[in-house]
């Protein structure tokens, strides 16, 4: 120990004596430490880190799996119907608890301004599943999920501190909702949110936040239905039950559900996946991409301060051959030396972790909004853990190879006192070369990795939406389902859009469900008149309902038949509107004009409905997903509670938010408005996980290629320095100025494309592991890598010319001096 500290004074006094060297050396290790640091935080709190419930390992999330077209093996994450779920609740024996929920804007009355809130609708049992309880009251009993059981309601902290200022006595108090009263029976934890957004599937309209839980209950005719899917099911597994073994038996459950229930349950298979795999399951792979391209940087930043090592070693020879002539063992001076290189890393992890703490706050500022877990980013034990461990570990890397090279010095000439440097350094010479070379090519993989991340992007970005999303404002509005019903529902967004579309700056208006981009799905089978589907194939599209204008709103082209009309009532013959991409595959070689199905499935006459028109196919799940089949439904002839408004102006959107909530308010004073979004906006945010990808990646990719470019100069700068008593005899014999520059530039430009091949080698390699993360370009895209390799090829040129241009700069008769 006592030798252990006089190395660290020694190796203290020497990096405080060389302020220059120390500052250099430490800012590249910060910098490569820091962004390790920052991501290594992401990775932390959105994968690693524990889901915030009781034995969290044990909890599932358990879906209807179907087929949808022949070959497919189906879609994974499929909601659930109520008769399906109470069969599996009751029959299964591997699950400790089970419980569904689902989710309904709620709009918030009586208690000030009317404001729609996130609902979720769920089995008494889930709070116990969760092992969570309410911070103030209680959670639901038993029996409060039946019908007749009463209205109550828990709500989030948020809510409670937000719009009842942390009333103490609010348990027990009634607040309206949907213009029904509810009593209030418990205030849920600080932090406490289930679901939480992007953590379960796009196509669920999940709250972005969940303010408000009510009881799930179904009266008997709600719970013997079986054709509407639209629940989600979290389990937790018995103590003694695999996810193998319970997926076993749900299999068995489901096949005996086919059996008895052929016309709903023919197709239906389970699924189980865990929470925590459901939860971060589609982020995974592109954090440990980004962790793995931090790694990178961080690895160039060793080079460059093993190449600064390996300079300092060559002018502290005399100083370790001296140390050595009088009985020092080699392990001593490899010892002292790593104790330097470990103090000078462990300073570059204090100023590293410094600036991950403003990298976490930039990465939170430009993470996508459905990025899940985001509340759990910080810098925690974990955090602080993995800094000191790489800060320790990229301080024996750097330093290891540096001090075994000075640790045999020649003692004749390192103690001759005319002995030259330039002997010293050349033993040195491979070693950094082999550190150029790396530092090449693990630029050159980040370099390649960014350029097909930037170049996927901008396909998404070219790619034809469908529709015109310049200067359209969405708003939502839900309404509360026992005071309008049926016409009433249609009565209110007819007058509605006729109140908008009169609006000063309004060029058209309209309503739909879903909305596009909106992360809302759904699914719909149905039948054709006079065919069936083939063995294994369900007919099956998306519905999307909208009002007559929705198309004239969207801008959204009519290519065959034509668009709804004022005509398409309650009381016209009912009728559709198809995508294109929907004709293609029910129509392929006929003409889907005039033909009609059926949405519940069958060949029932009286449920037909004639399609009119065929529209261009919108992307409405995502930019990067292909266009699916879509049935367009006239609102008015199948009336939904829900609708988003989509207005179309000749000015700024957002403008005309104010005057939109108040046409709204002015037809009902208590019906507030939501999600009010440009459709801009909308169609950003659909690819904002992948800009968020590429952002980082570029940003890591700039830095290895500057990090890069200054290894290479600087050690092609040292090597001028150490050749200066060389390149002066060649002058002096008659070399020319150009000779010299093509000697060092050649020198250098051998072992930057020596590194450009192995790099690219790599590159055709780990890139296939973002293969998942890539759209419309290929892992090797031949375009990618040669201005890549063209582009570090360049830079590395232009970092060898420098330090050969400064060399025939030098006099001949100085140089042939120079010792």
């Amino acid at each position: 120990m006592e030798t252990l500290i006089q190395d660290v004074r020694y190796g203290s006094r020497l990096l405080i004596k060389r302020p220059g060297f120390t500052l250099v050396a430490v800012l590249a290790l910060a910098l490569g430490i820091g962004a390790n640091s920052a991501i290594f935080s992401v990775v932390n709190g959105v994968v690693l880190q524990a889901l915030p419930y009781k034995d969290p390992d044990r909890l599932m999330m358990v879906w209807n799996r179907r087929p949808l077209f022949q070959g497919q093996a189906g879609s994974p994450e499929f909601p659930v119907s109520a008769a399906d779920f109470i069969d599996w609740r009751d029959r299964n024996r591997s699950f400790e608890q089970i419980a569904a929920f689902h989710t309904q804007p709620m709009n918030l009355t009586a208690s000030g301004e009317p404001e729609s809130l996130g609902g979720v609708r769920a089995s008494a049992s889930l709070f116990p599943l969760l092992g969570v309880e309410a911070k103030l009251g209680r959670t639901f009993a038993p029996g409060e999920d039946q019908p007749g059981a009463g209205r109550v309601v828990l709500i989030s902290y948020g809510l409670w501190e937000r719009r009842f200022g942390s009333d103490p006595d609010i348990v027990g108090q009634q607040i309206n909702l949907n213009d029904e009263p509810y009593t209030v029976i418990g205030v849920m934890p600080r932090g406490f949110q289930f679901p939480r957004k992007g953590e379960l599937p796009a196509g669920f309209q999940f709250p972005r936040q969940a303010d408000l839980y009510t009881p799930l209950a179904w009266t008997p005719a709600q719970a013997a239905n079986r054709g509407r899917d639209y629940l989600a099911v979290v389990a937790r597994l018995q103590p003694d039950v695999t996810v193998t073994q319970a997926q076993v038996e749900m299999d068995g459950i489901a096949e005996q559900l086919k059996q008895q229930y052929p016309q709903n349950n023919a197709k239906k298979e389970v699924f189980i996946v865990s929470l925590h795999q459901q939860a971060v399951g589609k982020v995974r792979a592109a954090l440990l991409v980004l962790l793995g391209a931090v790694a990178f940087v961080l690895l160039i930043a060793c080079a460059n301060v093993a190449n600064l090592l390996l300079a300092r070693a060559a002018s502290r020879q005399k100083e370790i051959a001296i140390r050595t002539a009088l009985g020092a063992s080699r392990i001593r001076i490899i010892r002292q030396m790593l104790t330097e290189s470990v103090l000078l890393s462990l300073a570059g992890g204090v100023f590293g972790l410094l600036l991950s703490l403003w990298g976490i706050d930039v990465l939170l500022a430009i993470s996508p909004s459905n990025l899940p877990r985001v509340d759990s980013i910080s810098v925690d034990a974990r955090v602080l853990a993995f800094t000191f461990v790489i800060s320790l570990i990229t301080g024996i890397v750097f330093g290891l190879a540096p001090a075994v090279q000075a640790s045999k010095p020649d003692l004749g000439d390192a103690l001759k006192e005319g002995g030259r440097a330039s002997s010293v350094g050349f033993r040195h010479n491979r070693f950094r070369s082999v550190l150029i070379v790396s530092e090449v090519a693990l630029a050159l993989v980040l370099l390649v990795g960014a350029g097909l991340m930037i170049r996927s992007f901008v396909r998404l970005l070219n790619v034809d939406t469908g529709l015109d999303s310049n200067n359209v404002l969405t708003v939502d509005v839900g309404l509360p389902r026992g005071k309008f019903t049926g016409q009433q529902q249609v009565a209110f967004f007819q007058q509605t859009i006729e109140r908008l579309q009169n609006l000063p700056g309004v060029e058209s208006a309209g309503a739909v469900y879903p909305l596009p981009l909106s992360g809302a799905e759904e699914g719909m089978g149905f039948g054709i008149e006079g065919r069936q589907a083939p063995t294994g194939e369900a007919f099956n599209a998306g519905p999307r309902w909208v009002s007559p204008d929705y198309f004239k709103a969207m801008r959204i082209s009519v290519v065959a038949g034509r668009e709804f009309t004022d005509r398409d009532t309650s009381d016209a013959p009912r009728v559709v509107v198809i995508n294109e991409a929907m004709s293609r595959r029910y129509w392929l070689d006929e003409d889907p004009l005039g033909k009609r199905i059926a949405f519940d499935g069958t060949n029932a006459g009286p449920n037909w409905r004639q399609i009119i028109g065929v529209v261009r196919d919108v992307r409405h799940t995502s930019l990067d997903s292909a266009p699916k089949p879509e049935i367009y439904i006239p609102f008015p002839q199948f009336p939904s509670f829900f609708m988003t408004l989509v207005v179309r102006t000749t000015g700024d959107p957002l403008s005309l938010v104010g005057a939109i909530r108040g046409e709204v308010l002015a037809i009902d004073k208590n019906q507030p408005i939501s999600n009010v979004h440009t459709m801009e906006q909308l169609v950003s945010d659909s690819v904002a996980q992948r800009r968020f990808n590429m952002l980082l990646l570029g940003v890591f990719g700039a830095v290895a290629l500057v990090l890069s470019a200054v290894g290479i100069y600087g050690v092609m700068s040292y090597s001028v320095a150490q050749r200066t008593h060389e390149l002066g005899v060649r002058m002096a014999l008659g070399a020319q100025t150009s000779n010299l520059v093509a000697l060092v530039v050649r020198q250098g430009m051998v072992l930057a494309l020596f590194g450009v091949g192995v790099g690219l080698a790599a590159a055709f390699a780990l890139t296939r592991l973002m293969s998942s993360l890539l759209y419309g370009v290929s892992t090797t895209d031949p375009l990618t890598y040669s201005l890549i390799g063209l582009l570090l090829a360049g830079v590395a040129l232009l970092a060898c010319y420098l330090p050969a241009r400064r060399a025939t700069k030098v006099d001949p008769m100085v140089a042939l001096r120079y010792e």
